[in-house]
């Protein structure tokens, strides 16, 4: 059985305003103080796992440590199935090393494998970690198609350029509602809460 969490206070170990946003507007009607690393000007820690798990483990537990409080963290990729699901748990460094998402999108776009094989997942880890050490873990994947060029200004990240299954549009181009019905990160949070809040 998961841990409940009966502080009422914790910290989002991010400094992504998306989603800082996303987590805060699903975690405060719970009447849970939210607050998030970067509103602290709390220093990010280097993400170095080879997993999505140890890397969302890295950053809950820097900013645990330094604030004593619980934190969530996720960890989050796509993996692009013409690429050998990569960039997956490297999808932030892909991103800057390739010169950001506006140029990701426009390398991919006149990728041949990529064109005829468009499949791709979005995954996300999501962590809950205690001053204490202890820690909870919830994993969700959404699987769908890349489309081209992007569509929508919603979301962020990769949003514009993915279709989930069932889809017609972008996450992008959803509305909020619509959005957390296919969100990788709205379904691993909702896990989270289920097992840890409201059980």
């Amino acid at each position: 059985m998961s841990r409940k969490l009966i502080e009422k206070r914790l910290v989002i170990a991010s400094h992504n305003e998306g989603k800082i946003r996303e987590i805060k507007a699903l975690l405060e009607p719970f009447g849970i103080d939210v607050v998030s690393s970067k509103e602290l000007s709390l220093i990010e820690p280097e993400e170095t796992g080879e997993t999505y798990l140890e890397n969302a483990l890295i950053k809950a537990k820097a900013c645990s440590l330094a604030t004593g409080l619980p934190a969530i963290s996720d960890d989050s990729g796509v993996e692009v199935s013409a690429l050998n699901n990569q960039p997956g748990v490297h999808t932030a460094p892909y991103t800057k090393e390739h010169g950001g998402l506006a140029r990701v999108f426009e390398l991919w776009a006149s990728d041949e494998n990529i064109l005829k094989n468009h499949r791709a997942s979005f995954v996300c880890v999501q962590v809950l970690w205690w001053p204490d050490g202890h820690f909870e873990s919830f994993e969700s994947r959404i699987s769908g198609k890349l489309t081209f060029p992007p569509r929508g200004t919603g979301g962020h990240g990769y949003d514009p350029v993915f279709v989930p299954d069932g889809h017609e549009k972008t996450i992008a181009q959803m509305s909020l509602l619509e959005k957390n019905t296919c969100s990788h990160r709205f379904l691993s949070t909702l896990k989270l809460i289920e097992a840890c809040i409201t059980a």
